[in-house]
């Protein structure tokens, strides 16, 4: 498999990460990490220019980032549901732009809690039945883990120590029923559903609000996972983890949907 071009490394020699969407200092044109991208961070030599306020040029209107330091713009309004300010695409993700409310959590919703009891109860019966599945897929994804480090795609400049692999099963009207990736620990869901959708030429149009969302997708129960939570989370959620080696779902969903109703269209549970 060719590996795919994606990215730029950080032209801090320091560093050298390379990052799946790097940023571009207008003043002096560099390229940067999202740690370095600030002035101060890489000792831009280049003088700040003054800035611009928001201006309607030949009738069209642009909507300027509301992070901090950061001159990205979009001819759209991309706009945090949580804090409902305005965002370029690389910081409309709550912990992309350090949301105000990341930290408010909102209860989970009863139809979801109750969503994943009845599919857990029509898998597993019991919850022996689920202490022993659980053990299954542990042993079951420790076996596919080592091929799939032979044949996933992904960052090929993330370290060892933070990848981590699953076999996406990707929505029913795409072309490929299924397709390995490894992707950061430290990642947001919604940073590997982006990298994804790139990895896979998925239609992604998380941004149009009225548009089907795409979702990624707990391969057991069924449940959409947050765009705010976290990788490392979810390998260590307590009752239905994730497994470095397992499975994972994509799909697109309404924007009031939960979660799939039966993962047995995707991948068989054994």
């Amino acid at each position: 498999m060719a590996e795919l071009d994606i990215g730029k490394h950080c032209q801090i020699d320091s560093c050298n990460q390379k990052d799946f969407l790097p940023f571009v200092c207008e003043s002096c044109s560099g390229v940067f990490c999202l740690e370095h991208r600030s002035r101060d961070a890489h000792s831009c030599s280049v003088e700040e220019p003054v800035k611009r306020e928001s201006q309607t040029v030949g009738g069209s209107t642009s909507y300027p980032c509301s992070f901090e330091d950061c001159k990205g713009k979009e001819l759209l309004p991309v706009i945090c549901p949580q804090c409902e300010k305005h965002f370029c695409l690389a910081h409309r993700h709550q912990d992309d732009h350090k949301c105000e409310k990341l930290e408010v959590q909102k209860p989970r919703m009863t139809a979801t809690k109750e969503l994943v009891q009845k599919i857990v109860e029509s898998k597993n019966g019991s919850k022996s039945k689920g202490r022993r599945g659980a053990k299954n897929s542990a042993t079951a994804a420790k076996v596919a883990l080592m091929k799939l480090k032979l044949h996933a795609a992904g960052d090929k400049g993330l370290p060892q120590t933070e990848r981590t692999y699953f076999q996406v099963y990707l929505p029913k009207e795409s072309k490929n029923a299924s397709q390995p990736m490894f992707f950061c620990s430290k990642w947001s869901v919604g940073k590997m559903v982006d990298y994804a959708a790139s990895l896979a030429s998925l239609k992604n149009n998380n941004n149009v609000l009225t548009a089907k969302k795409l979702r990624l997708c707990h391969p057991q129960t069924g449940e959409a996972f947050r765009m705010d939570d976290t990788l490392l989370s979810l390998l260590a959620h307590p009752d239905t983890p994730l497994y470095n080696g397992g499975n994972v779902i994509l799909e697109y969903l309404d924007n009031e949907s939960t979660g799939l109703e039966d993962v047995s269209d995707y991948v068989t549970v054994t």
